[in-house]
């Protein structure tokens, strides 16, 4: 019941929704029945700012964003950016101004061409997972029609076996 209270008021990946709860008893209820499921990054963005309209532009804005910014060729325009202030930033730390030289490397350098760096990995992070999803989809879904099959199998072994005992009774 607390992780209950605690998810209401702390939406988190780590604990369930409604939703998702009423899923996995009803695939428990009737396992038959359930029918697996794709779900990628690209499905997840409505859970980040929801499905009205300024979510939806939000939404939009970010991966419009991400998508220019998350690249490599940005991360090679912010390091070319960022080396316009470097003869000055290390003319400073030669002079004995360690925080102008160390500001520049931080501030400058470092932020400027690893938030590209970072988000390209992301990317790629994200589209490996969405592979494995696909494959485990896959393996999922032919998971189930076995069981389905072996379900009726057993449905039809009962029906003989309850004929059988029926005749041997008579």
């Amino acid at each position: 019941m607390e992780g209950s209270k605690l998810a209401e008021q702390h939406p988190d990946r780590r604990f369930t929704g409604e939703q998702h709860r009423a899923e996995y008893a009803a695939a428990k209820a009737a396992p038959a029945e359930h029918k697996p499921r794709l779900v990628t990054s690209h499905q997840g963005r409505e859970k980040v700012h929801g499905t009205g309209p300024v979510g939806r532009f939000n939404n939009a804005l970010a991966v419009f964003i991400t998508k220019r910014v998350g690249t490599m060729w940005a991360a090679y325009v912010f390091a070319l950016i960022s080396l316009v202030s470097f003869p000055q930033a290390l003319q400073a730390f030669l002079r004995g101004d360690t925080v102008t030289g160390i500001a520049w490397l931080s501030q400058s350098f470092l932020q400027l061409v690893f938030l590209p760096i970072i988000i390209v990995g992301q990317n790629v992070i994200s589209a490996s997972q969405d592979a494995r999803a696909e494959a485990d989809h896959i393996t999922l879904t032919t998971l189930h029609a076995i069981n389905v099959q072996q379900l009726g199998l057993l449905k039809q072994q009962r029906e003989i076996l309850d004929l059988l005992e029926k005749r041997g009774a008579a």
